[in-house]
């Protein structure tokens, strides 16, 4: 609370009016709720701007969104580098995804440039990784025809768990992790990508997982549509069994990064592959394998990660000593 206070208090008495009139509204007529309270000393007094935009995001997510889609304009590369600079998502295979909403314990993985190659919002700290909630896609319900289910994407820990249920109830409910790995795998096999997301607003690292179809998403429209270069790449490419292939051509209908051709047999385009591993589920004959491609980044995978990350303190603490 007291986070609060200073920060209210620092403003000059005209945006003093303005803050205390919003949240009134805001907060729907209440009090600051905790979870808003939560939210500012998380963020802390010198990145109040951050916690604002933050809360403008999570509270009015699919106004947000809608606005952002509205400003898809091809070519503008100062706009687009920008926007990608500081909201962007990580593609993540499914064992990747599952990984995630299976934590048992906090992360803390600053200054991953490794493996997210961006150079705003790219830390990986997650408090209380056991906290899901589930909530209506935005890319979807923004849409006249969405793709189904709407109740698929993931914020995962605090605080922004609870500030999501508490602003957004009807659109919204707290899930274990069993329910959300279910989710997972039924969005899976609907030939969804899994994509972790970073937005420099949340504090600048990761806040949640979106399981996105290539009708709706506003991140695979921005790439593909736009040249916006939102989403970054697993660390995996697909590989094709050419003699196995029947040239169906599935795959290539599948791919929401237009990285499959047929010529014979399904071909791979590795610069537009994205190692979503879409096309692995939606083989039916399990030609499409997932392999590591050294130039691409490194997959976001936490188990390697934190090991290398507990190494590498050891040999510094060794050195001092």
């Amino acid at each position: 609370m007291g986070n609060a206070r200073r920060m209210l208090t620092a403003l000059p008495r005209g945006l003093l009016a303005a803050t205390a009139g919003f949240l009134f509204f805001a907060e729907r007529g209440r009090p600051l709720r905790r979870s808003t309270i939560a939210l500012v000393r998380s963020a802390g007094l010198r990145r109040w701007r951050e916690a604002a935009h933050g809360y403008v995001y999570i509270r009015w997510s699919n106004q947000y969104i809608g606005w952002l889609r509205g400003r898809l304009r091809p070519h503008e590369r100062r706009f687009q580098n920008s926007w990608a600079d500081h909201y962007h998502g990580k593609v993540l295979p499914h064992e990747l995804a599952r990984q995630l909403v299976t934590l048992d314990h906090d992360v803390t993985l600053p200054d991953q440039e490794q493996v997210i190659p961006y150079p705003v919002a790219r830390d990986i700290v997650i408090r209380n990784p056991q906290d899901i909630a589930i909530y209506d896609c935005p890319c979807r319900a923004t849409r006249d025809n969405p793709c189904l289910p709407l109740d698929v994407c993931m914020i995962i820990g605090q605080p922004w768990v609870d500030f999501m249920l508490d602003h957004n109830p009807r659109s919204s409910r707290r899930v274990d992790q069993a329910e959300a790995l279910a989710i997972l795998e039924a969005e899976h096999h609907r030939g969804h990508v899994h994509t972790a997301y970073f937005k420099d607003a949340m504090e600048g690292r990761f806040y949640a997982i979106c399981n996105c179809c290539k009708c709706c998403c506003g991140g695979i429209e921005a790439m593909m549509r736009s040249g916006i270069p939102m989403i970054a790449s697993s660390g995996f490419v697909s590989q094709i069994d050419e003699d196995a292939c029947t040239a169906c051509g599935q795959c290539a209908e599948a791919c929401p990064f237009e990285a499959i051709s047929v010529n014979g047999h399904a071909v791979v385009d590795t610069g537009k592959c994205m190692g979503c591993g879409v096309c692995c589920v939606t083989c039916e004959l399990g030609i499409p394998i997932l392999v590591r491609d050294e130039r691409k980044p490194l997959p976001l995978d936490l188990s390697v990660l934190e090991a290398e990350a507990a190494s590498s303190s050891s040999l510094v603490a060794g050195r001092r000593n």
